[in-house]
């Protein structure tokens, strides 16, 4: 626009008009590449052949006006930066000029429709949520398997006696279903965790098998592995990882129980698999004697070192800072570094091993199962220096203790609102399985809060069931109810929204496992009366 008018009054020199020329093909050029956006701002014919010096001097000015495109916008800036030395050697007349195109340019941006295309040059700001704490569960449900081929159902509830001043909590424990889940012993079984509804259970037939908790419902077998299942675990709510005597892992995805990947390294049975806190890594046990750390993100091994006796038994602490490898009677303890810190020799041979935070006081428990008959409470230190040592033992089997696990549940609040609010709302039970075929629950809270100068306490079970002699061997803890009515309706509107396709794809896998079952029964009755 400002060349133009002078024009009006005097001819430009040659080296001007050249340098106007090369404005204008370059300004056709880029009305060429981009879209362009019409304002209701009249335009003569020669201003719609301006320079688009005046949009370089609004970029420049902190004020920009972003076309579309990385290559747009480096092409601008170059042209940007030509035209500021060429603007350097105008006279002040020229100046003047650009400030009134200015103000022209900025009017007509005010004059824009407001259906008009408008590019952010800055990215979107993005809100990060904090993380939402775990709501507890208010019930619970424990799976144990046995060398009978029965798996066994139990739900768990705790409810507040008001008789007296002091709250006292009673554990309850009544079975949900009794039934031959395998052909042959069951060695395995795990519950997805928080509040998922998957229970696979590991048999020496050689299957994995998935239930729905919920609809208490076989959904059918994962045949993937050539030897008996040895350990099974969920690192997450959509996952599970198995180990057999194969030698091999296999990775499931819980949506359609496809294999995601089967993790092969040892050269023998996997014996224990534990999965980091963060859901990223594992640690893996065999007969082979080695450790091995497998990336679970890539599906595949990282790192192996020999250990030099057979790991029967792998653990990782609560916060991950560290892990425990058992074999027979000892249990070494070991940096993420590989360092051992500390090595315990247990009184009799030990069967399972479970690290779980303090209820009362701060610190870390190391809960073991031997043929003691007793589940020894050990108390982890965040001293390097300080061995761990027995604090407290659970009692109440007359047999050999096979497993242990926790969980975190929430304690019924009293009605009263005079009641004392300092008590606990929240506790951890420990459940163990032995081959006297009881199945105990005990609460944490009863752990002295403190070790110094203390005698080892004995810790009864608060909950006890009886199996009528049944020799078990492992089990699981699965999440019931939750704490509150809202979160339970959140569940729930959750469940109908998000898995609705689930559930539907898991009726047709139902019923193709099941016409597959039966078909294979029908085989084996011919073979039997043949």
């Amino acid at each position: 626009m400002a060349k133009e008018k002078r024009t009006s009054g005097q001819a430009l020199p040659p080296l001007k008009k050249a340098r106007l020329e090369e404005k204008a093909r370059m300004k056709a050029k880029a009305e060429q590449r981009r879209p362009v956006v019409k304002t209701k701002t009249t335009t003569t014919k020669n201003e719609s052949q301006a320079s688009p010096q005046p949009k370089f001097s609004l970029r420049i000015k902190g004020s920009p006006r972003p076309g579309k495109g990385k290559g747009k916008e480096k092409e601008k800036t170059r042209v940007a930066g030509k035209e500021k030395r060429r603007r350097d050697d105008d006279n002040d007349e020229e100046d003047e000029n650009d400030d009134e195109e200015d103000k022209d340019e900025d009017d007509s941006d005010d004059d824009e429709p407001n259906d008009a295309p408008a590019p952010v040059l800055t990215k979107p700001k993005t809100t990060i949520k904090p993380p939402q704490a775990r709501v507890l569960p208010r019930s619970f449900k424990i799976v144990a398997g046995s060398y009978e081929k029965l798996l066994y159902g139990l739900e768990g509830t705790v409810s507040l006696s008001s008789s007296s001043s002091s709250p006292e909590y009673t554990f309850t424990l009544d079975p949900i279903f009794i039934f031959p889940a395998h052909v042959s012993c069951i060695k395995a079984v795990a519950a997805s965790p928080e509040g998922g509804k998957w229970l696979a259970t590991g048999s020496a037939d050689e299957i994995v098998k998935v239930w729905d908790l919920r609809r208490r419902k076989e959904i059918g077998g994962l045949m993937h592995h050539e030897g008996s299942i040895t350990h099974l675990v969920f690192p997450s709510r959509s996952h599970l990882l198995s180990a057999s005597e194969d030698g091999t892992l296999c990775l499931f995805r819980a949506r359609d129980w496809s294999v995601l990947r089967a993790l092969k390294g040892h050269k023998g049975r996997v014996n224990c698999v534990a999965v980091h806190p963060t859901g990223k890594v594992a640690l893996s046990v065999g007969k082979d004697k080695a450790l091995r750390m497998w990336d679970l993100m890539r599906g595949r091994g990282s790192a192996s070192t020999k250990l030099g006796k057979e790991g029967e038994i792998v653990r990782w602490s609560t916060d991950g800072s560290l892990f425990a490898v058992q074999t027979g009677s000892t249990i070494d303890l070991y940096t993420t570094s590989m360092e051992i810190l500390h090595t315990i020799n247990h009184p009799s041979r030990l069967h399972d091993l479970r690290f779980c935070k303090r209820v009362v006081g701060d610190g870390e428990l190391l809960l073991a199962t031997a043929e003691d008959k007793l589940v020894s409470v050990y108390d982890v230190s965040s001293d390097p220096q300080k061995a761990p040592k027995i604090i407290a033992a659970m009692t109440g089997h007359t047999n050999r203790v096979k497993a242990v696990q926790t969980l975190d549940i929430t304690l019924p609040c009293p009605p009263s609102p005079s009641a004392d609010t300092s008590q606990r709302k929240a506790t951890t039970i420990a459940c163990t399985v032995s081959s006297d075929g009881f199945i105990n629950v005990y609460d944490l809270a009863m752990v002295p809060a403190s070790d110094e100068g203390q005698e080892k306490v004995d810790i009864a079970p608060v909950a006890a069931y009886d199996t009528k002699g049944t020799r078990l061997t492992c089990l699981t803890i699965a999440d019931g109810d939750m704490v509150s009515g809202e979160a339970k309706a959140g569940e729930k509107r959750k469940e109908r929204e998000g898995e609705e396709e689930e559930d539907e794809s898991e009726e047709e896998g139902v019923e193709e496992w099941l016409s597959e079952q039966e078909e294979e029964e029908e085989e084996e009755e011919e073979m039997e009366s043949d």
